[in-house]
């Protein structure tokens, strides 16, 4: 995958999606990333159920993946400092990485 010349993103199908904060702490970040893959686990989990317990199930199951996402730093307010606006979920065509994405297909 492709990461931005800031690194700040990775491209997936020509959409930027925002990277972990490269300021974590490897035991927080190992933690973290653990978090999410069980929460990801249990809202697969979760569909699978019928009835009221599987909604409720997902929903927390969802908002567990939130707040890993969240502590990784790939939701919410972005980890950069420089006041840079965040471009997550844009396609990288409309953005200012336009011509560093369009020079991939080049290489």
């Amino acid at each position: 995958m492709p990461v931005t010349p800031d690194g700040r993103y990775i491209v997936v199908r020509g959409r930027l999606w925002r990277r972990s904060d490269p300021g974590l702490a490897p035991e927080r970040r190992e933690a973290l990333v653990h978090d999410l893959m069980q929460a990801r686990r249990a809202v697969r989990e979760a569909k699978r159920e019928d009835g009221a317990a599987g909604g409720e199930a997902l929903a927390a199951a969802r908002a567990a993946v939130d707040a890993a996402k969240h502590g990784l730093g790939e939701r919410g307010p972005p980890w950069w400092t420089d006041g840079a606006p965040d471009y997550n979920r844009h396609l990288a065509r409309n953005t200012p990485y336009a011509a560093w994405f369009a020079g991939l297909g080049e290489g």
